[in-house]
């Protein structure tokens, strides 16, 4: 007999595994449809990606798109502001991004820089709200549960690695933070069930443990534990407190946990083996560490992995005061380890097949929440006409207007600018605007995967774009 303890620690494993479970029965998951006619997918540029997601909202005019400058001074009127700090040159002539990410700008000459990114006015916007819409493409409330962006490559083109969980998420907390629940709304598999979600490590310097088996857990009681419940089910095939889809869903993820658990590939997971001098360019925090295990996951076979520097209300970039000293501080957060993490796909071999994108939310705006004529309502903690204490000197409101998006790797063309914000308030698009559908078309399109994929739920057709409406901005791609 197990102890109670035991009990907890063999819990807490399956549950960990579970989530992150191989899609289907290894690499060979069927293509998807759209009504009675079968979607033609395109050829994929990339085979695997990862998303940098600058949780809370970062201000384009204080990273990728620099605007007039003014820095901090008492009395001096907050309407001039666009910029709180300079320009900076990059690898690219024609292109400028803001002082305090001087390695990335090093390395824009392999990617592209989308300027003119826009979000809809949503009636409120709401951190959790625009942050679901990114992530599934749909506006919550939904019927069905709308599944996470990895989670419809993890579903569409199954395990690169049939060991490696093809979703994995990293940084975020979805215990223990606020909005947790608003977060585990889109953190999901959605409708696709458990096996297609991710794979949650919050602590990358822990991650060695989601692939260990617990404390006093011999490794042979995991394996017993499949060929129980096996046994359990086909006892029982009339039993009503699971489903077909359930039991099925269940048994693949414990496959799949006791084949990870079996694997060299999870040493990818134990950030100790990695070297010291790389260790130490990464190590600027628990997001840089993130990078690193990313980098380490996509050489092993990951699908899709997502790095978070972790959404918690008015914490990190979501800057509602002290927004320059604190998007300061995030600034030598993420600079060295984004573009090492650039560096070391190239160096590998890896970049062309791997599309990196950092993104955000939303931007922010000193002076304007959300866009003229928006119907949200103003949220911002430190409002001020002139400046007087150096928290009102930032980009503190939200603004849907006009988002910056950074792509890498994955076929896209090297050193481009696409789209345009304009040069005086209101910042928006006004050259070339990508939707969120679009931008998303876009992703799935590097990926191979038609932005009119649909599956069938509750009889109609769920599609990967709002109802097979995204259009890939082709221009990008090399």
């Amino acid at each position: 007999m197990y102890t109670f303890e035991e009990k907890l620690a063999r819990r807490s494993l399956l549950k960990k595994l579970s989530a992150a479970s191989l899609a289907a029965l290894g690499t060979g998951a069927p293509r998807a449809w759209a009504n009675a006619d079968e979607v033609v997918h395109p050829a994929p540029k990339a085979d695997s990606c990862i998303l940098i997601w600058l949780a809370g909202g970062m201000a384009a005019p204080d990273t990728f798109d620099p605007k007039r400058y003014y820095p901090f001074e008492k009395g001096l009127e907050v309407d001039k502001i666009l910029s709180t700090f300079p320009a900076i040159d990059t690898a690219v002539d024609h292109i400028k991004i803001t002082k305090g990410m001087e390695n990335i700008a090093k390395v824009m000459d392999r990617g592209t820089l989308i300027r003119s990114a826009v979000q809809p006015d949503l009636g409120h916007i709401l951190h959790s709200r625009h942050q679901f819409h990114w992530h599934t493409g749909y506006v919550p409330p939904l019927t069905v549960a709308a599944p996470h962006l990895g989670a419809w490559m993890a579903k569409v083109l199954g395990p690169k690695n049939p060991v490696i969980p093809p979703f994995i998420n990293i940084g975020q907390r979805l215990e223990g933070v606020g909005e947790k629940e608003e977060l585990k709304a889109f953190t999901t598999g959605g409708f696709f069930g458990t096996e297609y979600g991710p794979m949650n490590l919050p602590y990358p310097e822990d991650a060695v443990r989601s692939v260990q088996p617990p404390e006093g857990m011999e490794p042979g009681r995991f394996a017993n534990r499949y060929k129980h419940y096996r046994k359990l089910i086909d006892k029982n095939p009339n039993r009503e407190w699971m489903s077909d889809f359930q039991q099925e869903s269940m048994l693949r993820s414990m496959d799949a946990a006791h084949r990870l658990l079996q694997s060299k590939e999870k040493n990818a997971f134990d950030l100790t083996l990695e070297p010291e001098e790389s260790k130490k360019i990464y190590d600027t925090g628990r997001f840089g560490r993130g990078c690193l295990l990313a980098r380490r996951l996509v050489e092993e076979g990951a699908r899709f992995v997502e790095v978070t520097t972790e959404y918690i209300p008015f914490i990190h970039w979501d800057t509602h005061e002290n927004g320059h000293t604190t998007v300061d501080r995030l600034k030598k957060e993420i600079d060295l380890p984004v573009s090492q993490l650039i560096l070391d796909l190239e160096k590998r071999g890896l970049l062309d097949r791997t599309l990196v994108i950092i993104a955000s939310e939303f931007s922010r705006d000193m002076m304007i929440e959300g866009v003229p004529g928006s119907n949200a309502k103003d949220q911002s903690r430190a409002r001020a006409e002139k400046l007087g204490e150096m928290k009102h000197y930032g980009l503190h409101r939200h603004f849907t207007g006009g988002t910056s998006v950074a792509m890498f790797g994955g076929g896209v063309k090297e050193g481009f600018l696409y789209g345009k914000t304009a040069g005086e308030r209101p910042l928006v698009a006004v050259e070339n605007p990508v939707s969120v559908e679009d931008l998303h078309a876009t992703i799935y399109t590097a990926m191979g995967i038609s932005p009119k994929t649909a599956f069938n739920v509750e009889k109609r057709p769920f599609y990967a774009t709002k109802d097979g409406h995204g259009k890939p901005v082709m221009d990008i791609f090399a």
